[in-house]
């Protein structure tokens, strides 16, 4: 499977030529330099294991995952490459270097399929790529695995990427809908390495979340400082990870009921609140995804904590209904109830009865958590979301009360609040374990935990 031509067209580098003395002297005094690690990956047993369940889905099927390819940013420069995460599942790969690579199923009758990964091997001395291609030379973007530390590390056979006729047609995960959708639902269950994974992506978001409460007086002081926010999470996600897993929302104010407010370009006012979603990514590609929503004064005001009290009544009764064989949507009824409910006693709303009060929630209350923010999602609709809940599942649980500015159903002291609270969990048998825990939910929680970090 070749590189996309859209994805390879790329302005030319003027460049000097290269005299033929220079390639002689190139090519020649090179110390051998082993891959540092290069050891066979703590998570290569596993993904031989997966890679066996989708085997036994499609018998006698050609199956291909492809890692995806380089995308231009602008001209010469590429964004930065990460894996697809059905690749790094099958494959325990997740590095910026396996750019282009692919997984291949071969039928291999009655044992199944063979495992064959086609990858771009290490720049070799003999030309002029490790020096000169400014998009895959080693000198340029750093050491790729050669054939044989790339299987030591995996386990799978691997064949050079360019080898003519190695990828007849078959099922291909970009473009099957059926292999897409069994890739998402082989992940909906977590084994117990991915939680751990899971848990670490929690513990880095959590000083994150404490970063930037310790970075408050700061940002209040810039203009853009919701901006300020943004980069002083993300030091902490690319320091301790591969970085962040989504783009962090970093919403003051009214910004806040712009459920994907990524433009973080306001300033921060103390009069008002901080709706902070953000995830650090480990380097193995698992995200958290938390959200906290905390006065910049660091007190709420009555009003702030009157809907902050409501919302958090909604996201309690949501992980009330966590348990194994409850149905995926009812965590999100129990807590619109709530908010519905609650809507009701305000006087927004005549009756909980009804969708109304989703012009105040506008979206669902969580989804599935792992390698994507919002994991499985190519999962058919019976297994994930109109399914049960398993032990093993990782979810988020995020319901909010967004009033905009501009609602003339809302009372005027009401307008403008946007309030989310999101935690992750994972499904056990008892019925939920709190990954997030370390960061507290309560209003005097908030405000206690802001105090001792910003030292007032």
């Amino acid at each position: 499977m070749r590189e996309p031509a859209s994805t390879a067209l790329r302005t030319v580098s003027h460049d000097l030529p290269v005299s033929p003395e220079l390639e002689r002297f190139m090519a020649g005094g090179w110390a051998a330099t082993p891959l540092p690690g290069g050891v066979r990956l703590p998570v290569a047993d596993l993904a031989a294991a997966r890679r066996a369940r989708l085997s036994a889905r499609f018998p006698g099927e050609r199956l291909i995952v492809p890692a995806g390819w380089l995308k231009v940013r602008s001209n010469d420069c590429d964004h930065r490459f990460r894996p697809h995460s059905a690749y790094a599942w099958l494959t325990g790969l997740t590095g910026e270097e396996q750019a282009g690579h692919v997984l291949v199923m071969e039928p291999d009758g009655p044992h199944g399929h063979e495992a064959v990964l086609h990858v771009r091997p290490r720049s070799p001395r003999t030309g002029e790529e490790f020096y000169r291609d400014r998009r895959y030379g080693e000198f340029w973007v750093g050491r790729r695995p050669d054939l044989a530390e790339a299987e030591r590390m995996t386990g799978i056979r691997c064949v050079p990427l360019d080898d003519p006729g190695r990828l007849p047609p078959g099922r291909a995960a970009s473009t099957d809908a059926e292999l897409a959708s069994a890739l998402s639902e082989l992940r909906l269950v977590k084994d117990a390495w991915e939680v751990e994974q899971l848990q670490l992506a929690v513990d880095h978001t959590t000083a994150g979340f404490e970063d930037v409460v310790r970075a408050l007086p700061r940002a209040l002081a810039h203009p853009r400082g919701e901006r300020w926010i943004e980069g002083v999470f993300g030091l902490r996600a690319r320091a301790e990870g591969n970085g962040t897993g989504y783009e962090t929302i970093a919403a003051s104010g009214a910004h806040a009921c712009v459920l994907h407010w990524i433009r973080n370009d306001g300033p921060l006012d103390p009069r008002e609140l901080l709706l902070l979603d953000a995830g650090v990514e480990t380097d193995t590609l698992y995200t958290a995804d938390i959200t906290r929503t905390l006065p910049l004064s660091g007190r709420f005001s009555p009003v702030q904590r009157q809907v902050y009290e409501l919302v958090l009544a909604a996201q309690e009764a949501g992980i009330a209904a966590l348990e194994p064989g409850a149905s995926f949507r009812d965590f999100h009824r129990a807590a619109m109830r709530v908010i519905a409910e609650g809507l009701v006693e305000w006087g927004v709303l005549k009756s909980a009865e009804g969708d109304f009060h989703r012009r105040y929630t506008l979206c669902s209350s969580g989804h599935m958590l792992g390698l994507d923010v919002h994991d499985c999602a190519q999962a058919r609709a019976d297994a994930y979301l109109d399914g049960v809940l398993e032990e093993g599942q990782v979810l988020t649980v995020e319901p909010g009360l967004y009033l905009q500015p501009d609602d003339e159903t809302l009372p005027p002291e009401l307008r403008g609040i946007g309030v989310r609270i999101e935690d992750d969990l994972v499904i056990t048998a008892e019925g939920a374990r709190l990954m997030s825990g370390a960061l507290p939910r309560t209003p005097d929680g908030i405000e206690g935990w802001m105090g001792e970090l910003m030292g007032c």
